[in-house]
């Protein structure tokens, strides 16, 4: 397991991730487990296994441990609770979120568009920010598109055993996502993605689920409902959701520019 062996600095946003080298020679984005934040990590963990094994666009990231006198000799860590896994995003330098880029000419890796936009609506990701992407640039004027901080997936980064019932089951208000839909060639692409969203192994999602470490305090009732949600979201919501989409959205934005 790789240790970490330099701070660098405390990043933005609610999550309170934190820039740490470590001794494989790369920077990466390490998240601690929070008081009103307890979801965050396993949320982080979940989509990012799902989404990697999807083939999308999400930087590599692992389970880490830092160690307690690591941690002990940094303020803006000291103070953070020590639990024994944290999650580390390997960060991708170089690159701007969303907000930071005036105009996307293009997307280089546009077929993976479609499948980020399922994919929020299948883990119910109300936080596709235009901070929660990043973009890279790819040359000839076009971007490569990574999706990044999922700490809000299942609609809260403190969701509750009762709040996984009663999810969104609306299109979600994501400016990115419409975006994105600009740089869909072919409405083919969602009915693809969706289908892959179904045949993903339901053993696989449980063991996904298995590996949240135990001292990220995710009830075992509570690791069922993660497993329960997601099947039941793809196999009765996902399709109609993805229907409403592409008439609302995909649909208007395609016919106003041709």
């Amino acid at each position: 397991m790789i240790q970490p062996v330099a701070y660098k600095k405390t990043l933005t946003g609610k999550s309170n991730a934190h820039l740490i080298t470590f001794n494989d020679g790369r920077d990466y984005a390490v998240k601690y487990y929070q008081t009103g934040f307890e979801k965050t990590l396993a949320n982080e963990w979940v989509a990012y296994c799902l989404a990697r094994y999807l083939g999308l666009p999400i930087p590599f990231a692992q389970l880490v441990e830092i160690p307690p006198e690591f941690s002990s000799t940094i303020p803006e860590l000291a103070q953070m609770t020590q639990t024994k896994s944290q999650f580390a995003s390997l960060y991708v330098p170089d690159c701007f979120d969303g907000h930071q880029v005036t105009a996307v000419p293009s997307i280089s890796n546009r077929k993976n568009l479609a499948g980020i936009i399922l994919f929020d609506y299948w883990m119910c990701n109300r936080d596709r920010t235009r901070k929660n992407i990043i973009l890279c640039d790819d040359g000839a004027n076009s971007y490569h598109l990574w999706i990044i901080d999922h700490a809000e997936v299942f609609s809260s980064y403190n969701w509750e055993f009762k709040d996984l019932e009663y999810l969104p089951i609306t299109i979600l208000k994501s400016a990115t996502h419409q975006i994105m839909a600009c740089f869909i060639e072919n409405e083919q692409d969602f009915h693809d993605q969706l289908e892959i969203i179904q045949t993903l192994p339901i053993n696989l999602i449980e063991e996904i689920v298995s590996l949240i470490p135990d001292d990220w305090q995710v009830t075992s009732e509570e690791r069922k409902a993660i497993v329960s949600t997601l099947v039941t979201r793809r196999k009765r919501i996902l399709r109609k959701l993805m229907e409403k989409f592409i008439k609302r959205v995909y649909l208007p934005i395609h016919e106003k520019h041709e």
